[in-house]
């Protein structure tokens, strides 16, 4: 027994040891994997095993704050950047709870065992980019938490298409399945094919008239996600004044990866870097194709701007 556990320790230690690159492993896929290298193991070693108590003086909580999109607008990247902050304790995974009714029908407190141990004076944070676009999110935040702070990164719209279908694109081609050119896909029978989904995520007044009933302006802070790439430091120093955060994150915290083309992370003696998935090129697209994208989203954006109060540097 004493081999298998320190197997299970080795084990354990390989999975966590970058948790940039690969999403947490689960207690189940644990023992499967356990299973098939050293057999069945009693009940009384999977309780010692995966039953290690939480740090003293910490408890999960629900999130005092969310970031709540944009899909493809920067929301792993924030919530990565976020996590150097001692004051944050980020969940791991996309939990979906309020957007999918699969979830949320399991109720609150199932929502809350997916939070992260913190301490009382960290703010929990998760991040669900699908919220942003939700009919029913809003209401069922506001029901959890009527003052709660939302964090919503945006980029430019046609960027974020572009970006939108460069992941499905190299989803289709790991699983083997056909894929479409981007102009096959946004144009149909010569007219921009405004229900195409990358394209009705990218109409951000419509979904923020649905927030807006719900949060009152100076509870959602609108990170810049053109900005973040560039200069992170600065989006993250505003995002710490918003949730009243002592200032922590310094430009050190960065070094610029030539190799991938954008910023990586140092913290706590360690670097690391996002996913291979991200920041992958995106396709060259039709400039007739893009001066329709443009001018499709140039009044949903002025109308955005309005209901903000804040304008960006989007075409």
């Amino acid at each position: 027994m004493a081999v298998y556990l320190v197997s299970v320790f080795l084990l354990l230690t390989q999975c966590q040891a970058s948790p940039f690159d690969y999403p947490p492993p689960t207690n189940s896929s644990l023992a499967e994997a356990l299973q098939i290298e050293v057999g069945e193991i009693n009940n009384t070693s999977q309780q010692l095993l995966f039953s290690t108590p939480p740090p003293p003086g910490t408890i999960r909580r629900t999130p005092q704050t969310i970031i709540i999109g944009v899909r493809k607008g920067g929301t792993r990247a924030l919530l990565e950047m976020l996590d150097i902050h001692p004051n944050i304790a980020v969940a791991a995974t996309e939990v979906h709870f309020f957007d999918w009714d699969e979830n949320y029908i399991k109720g609150i407190e199932w929502y809350r065992s997916l939070m992260p141990y913190s301490f009382e004076n960290q703010i929990t944070i998760e991040k669900t980019p699908g919220y942003f676009t939700s009919l029913q999110a809003p209401e069922r935040i506001h029901s959890m938490n009527s003052s709660i702070k939302l964090l919503l990164i945006l980029r430019d719209p046609t960027e974020r298409v572009i970006s939108d279908y460069t992941q499905v694109y190299y989803n289709r081609l790991e699983n083997h399945k056909p894929v479409q050119p981007f102009e096959g896909i946004v144009i149909k029978n010569g007219a921009l094919n405004t229900k195409y989904k990358a394209i009705q995520r990218s109409l951000y007044d419509v979904h923020m008239e649905r927030w807006l009933k719900y949060f009152n302006l100076n509870q959602i802070h609108i990170v810049d996600g053109n900005t973040l790439i560039k200069t992170p430091l600065t989006e993250l120093q505003k995002v710490e004044r918003f949730l009243n955060l002592p200032p922590r994150i310094v430009s050190s915290n960065f070094y610029f990866n030539q190799t991938k083309g954008f910023f990586c992370i140092r913290s706590d003696g360690k670097e690391r870097c996002l996913h291979e998935s991200k920041g992958r090129p995106h396709p060259v697209v039709n400039e007739t194709v893009l001066e329709q994208l443009y001018s499709y989203f140039r009044e949903h954006n002025h109308r955005f701007y309005q209901m903000v109060n804040q304008s960006f540097d989007w075409h």
